[in-house]
């Protein structure tokens, strides 16, 4: 059942214009973020790590979140329109499956998005004329960011759900990028999604994460999870649909 929930979401996708979304704020923020570190090379003198602190300042910081909250509101466009709701809650179909179903989707969008910002940063380090070795730490930027986003996207996903307004959910993320900000610089980053995103990419700091914050970035990020989804699955079981 989940899987045919998920070919459905996919079903949707395919001729929209989401697609577009996905790829011009991963650029957008390659573009904006290298032609500022090129223009201050004699101060960004790290090079690669030089270049992510700047790419990944409006990827991670503004960027991606956005992108994210975008995400949310247009998985639940469609229920949301013509009496939708009617539909698909008579539809024989768990309130689970339909919840999961646009998670997975958004989970795996997240994925090539991320591998599709990579490609970005390395083209832009070229260009750049970086020649030395890649951060060793990327690849544990690009996972944990990608996993801060799945938190997100849960909690932009439940927002959608109950809120009508596209725009609105937006709205509300872009609160939660500077909540996180504020959460991050007060030294509690482990304690916000939109901050664990932060905290996950090195975009603020490329200091390596300790075992013990490694862990409690996994704790958070799985109860967040766990939580947000659970009450999103209930909402939709327990409340009458507002079509």
């Amino acid at each position: 059942m989940l899987k045919r929930c998920i070919s459905a979401e996919w079903m949707k996708l395919r001729r929209s214009r989401i697609w577009w979304i996905l790829l011009i704020l991963p650029i957008l923020s390659v573009l904006v973020g290298t032609a500022n570190y090129y223009m201050n090379q004699g101060v960004l003198m790290k090079e690669w790590y030089s270049l992510w602190s700047q790419v990944g300042l409006f990827y991670g910081e503004f960027f991606f979140p956005i992108l994210i909250a975008i995400l949310g509101s247009y998985m639940w466009r469609l229920e949301h329109l013509n009496k939708n709701w009617n539909l698909i809650m008579s539809a024989p179909v768990s309130a689970a499956g339909i919840f999961l179903a646009k998670w997975i989707v958004v989970g795996v969008l997240l994925a090539l998005v991320q591998l599709f910002f990579f490609a970005l940063y390395l083209a832009g380090g070229k260009l750049a004329g970086l020649t030395s070795s890649l951060p060793g730490e990327l690849a544990g930027w690009l996972l944990r960011g990608w996993i801060a986003a799945l938190t997100i996207s849960a909690l932009q996903l439940a927002l959608s759900m109950r809120i009508r307004s596209f725009a609105a959910p937006i709205g509300i993320g872009l609160c939660g990028v500077l909540i996180g900000l504020a959460m991050f610089v007060a030294h509690l980053g482990m304690f916000f999604p939109h901050s664990l995103l932060t905290m996950g990419m090195g975009v603020l700091s490329q200091a390596g994460l300790t075992s013990g914050e490694l862990l409690t970035f996994a704790v958070m990020n799985l109860f967040y999870m766990a939580v947000i989804i659970a009450w999103a699955v209930n909402r939709m079981r327990k409340s009458d649909v507002a079509a």
